[in-house]
């Protein structure tokens, strides 16, 4: 069985190869075409992704996130959110690179079977990297007016940051 699941990845290469050319495809330029393809869509992708990596680390190194933690602290206790996790709130949208830096950093500080350990290492499998995602495959089709998708992911991000919490505390803290 485990060779099975080793030799599945080449297997489906195999298999499809095997019915482009049973479809007299040429194989090799289909995939020489995909490939530059690929790379033309890397190319318009690249510029904004620098653009938002860089303005993350501007962020953290100068203070503004901290700042910012600490005036959206008493909001997130009201919306049952520990309030130690701000900066991952802030970061996580932007970049998730960023946001699992700031998420092992919350781990090693609280530990990793905290309240705030836990729900960092929820929210980071339960959120997405919205302006990244937006930049890549809006980016890639040619869209420039996203109209209500930035709204609407922030409000599905909020909504997935409050259900980590109250799942956190549902399952590893109920009374």
């Amino acid at each position: 069985m485990d060779l099975l699941f080793t030799m599945l990845v080449p297997l489906i290469m195999a298999a499809v190869a095997l019915y482009g050319m049973a479809r007299r495809v040429d194989v090799y330029d289909a995939l020489v075409q995909g490939a530059g393809d690929g790379l033309g869509v890397l190319v318009k992708i690249v510029p904004p992704l620098v653009g938002l990596l860089t303005a993350v680390y501007m962020l953290r190194a100068s203070g503004v996130l901290e700042l910012a933690s600490g005036v959206l602290a008493p909001v997130l206790g009201l919306l049952g959110i520990p309030a130690e996790t701000a900066p991952l709130l802030l970061v996580r949208p932007v970049s998730g690179s960023a946001a699992l830096g700031v998420g092992a950093e919350l781990i090693s500080a609280f530990g990793p079977d905290s309240l705030v350990g836990r729900t960092a290492a929820v929210m980071l499998g339960s959120t997405e990297t919205t302006f990244y995602t937006i930049a890549v495959y809006f980016g890639a089709a040619g869209i420039v007016k996203t109209r209500y998708a930035i709204p609407a992911a922030l409000c599905a991000d909020l909504a997935g940051f409050m259900a980590s919490a109250w799942a956190v505390r549902v399952i590893f803290y109920r009374s």
